[in-house]
């Protein structure tokens, strides 16, 4: 079933993005209640933003987020708004996090990420691959 086209005021789209990033050292930190609030925090961004969450699985060492974004933003950007406040914040709340990402500039997470682009055709088998990878 093709997703329907979003709009905003100058345009009309379907930009779909499989964005997958780790913890630094990919240590697996994403348990419990960290990995609950970071998905708090992934919808509460996804909001802010007026991102669409089509898909999300965090697995303890890494996270995948498929996500419809309106043109005006790059990936890099989308990547860089999830990364940082979710860094931020998840060490502000949890000390357990603090104390293995240490230091004036400790982020949570690693430099690089993936970004893989989707349309209507491959959206639902990016979907059920996010969906099945926590059983790997």
């Amino acid at each position: 079933m093709p997703q329907e086209t979003n709009h905003s005021p100058h345009s009309a789209y379907v930009i779909n993005y499989h964005l997958v990033w780790i913890p630094r050292y990919r240590k697996k930190v994403l348990v419990g209640h960290v990995e609950a609030r970071l998905k708090e925090l992934l919808a509460e961004i996804a909001r802010q933003y007026r991102f669409e969450i089509l898909a999300v699985e965090v697995m303890p060492d890494h996270v995948h987020l498929f996500v419809s974004a309106p043109p005006k933003f790059a990936p890099a950007e989308i990547v860089r708004l999830f990364k940082g406040i979710t860094s931020r914040r998840l060490k502000k709340e949890f000390e357990s996090l603090r104390r293995q990402y240490w230091g004036k500039n400790a982020t949570l997470w690693a430099e690089g990420y993936y970004v893989g682009t989707a349309g209507h055709v491959s959206a639902e088998t990016i979907k059920r691959y996010i969906e099945e990878s926590q059983k790997i």
